[in-house]
């Protein structure tokens, strides 16, 4: 054989060779990226999408479906703050997790997805085929209510939650959080003055009830929406 021709030989194995060295620390990278890119974009005890996860998928049906129109229904759980109290907050999370798996569950039998935002607040963003948006909250709150067994030392403890549900029928092109959540927001909060395990229905012109109705302001509360209409 030729010098040059053993000389492409010797590098074409030192080319293998490393690639082969180095493919368990390729495949090790690759492996923290996803692990890195899921936890950015999932919360932690449920698995479901968190808010920059939900973000990241309406952003992109935004470029897939401009104009398809969405209900976005905000589900917040009632007195969720007594649970923890009397059955700690290990069977509080297990709890949060059944309930997330209902909400879940209810989103993609109507083709849709479903986040956890935070504490005892999940949203669900379903195709709008329908405008029976009542029907759509009557199935989330019924699902929601039935009994959930939670672990625990020597028997399970049964607890029965109820939520209160705000509704808003939106435009994918429409922003998430300063339109989409923020209506639907209003009209969650409007279920919890009229006596919580119940469901209010967004429409123009609605706004936050009074301060003294309300659990508490959040974030995006104090966020004004920026297509230039009234909440």
């Amino acid at each position: 054989m030729s010098l040059p021709l053993i000389m492409i030989a010797t590098a074409v194995v030192a080319i293998a060779l490393g690639r082969l060295t180095a493919w368990p620390t390729i495949h090790s990278l690759r492996t923290q990226l996803a692990n890195t890119t899921r936890s950015t974009l999932h919360d932690p005890l449920t698995g479901m999408l968190n808010r920059a996860g939900l973000q990241a998928a309406h952003a992109t049906l935004a470029k897939t479906a401009p104009a398809r129109p969405l209900i976005v229904a905000l589900i917040d759980l009632d007195d969720f703050k007594r649970v923890n109290d009397t059955h700690g907050h290990g069977r509080g999370d297990d709890l949060l997790i059944e309930i997330g798996d209902r909400i879940t569950d209810i989103a993609a039998l109507h083709g849709g997805t479903a986040a956890r935002l935070a504490g005892d607040e999940y949203v669900a963003v379903l195709p709008a085929r329908t405008d029976d948006l009542d029907r759509i909250a009557d199935t989330i709150a019924t699902i929601t209510s039935q009994p959930v067994a939670l672990p625990a030392d020597g028997s399970p403890v049964t607890v029965t939650i109820t939520a209160s549900v705000g509704l808003a029928l939106i435009d994918t092109s429409d922003p998430f959080t300063e339109v989409a959540l923020h209506r639907a927001d209003i009209a969650m909060y409007h279920a919890k003055r009229n006596g919580r395990n119940r469901h209010a229905i967004y429409q123009p012109g609605m706004t936050m009830p009074p301060a003294q109705h309300r659990r508490g302001p959040r974030l995006r509360d104090r966020r004004p929406p920026t297509d230039g209409a009234t909440a």
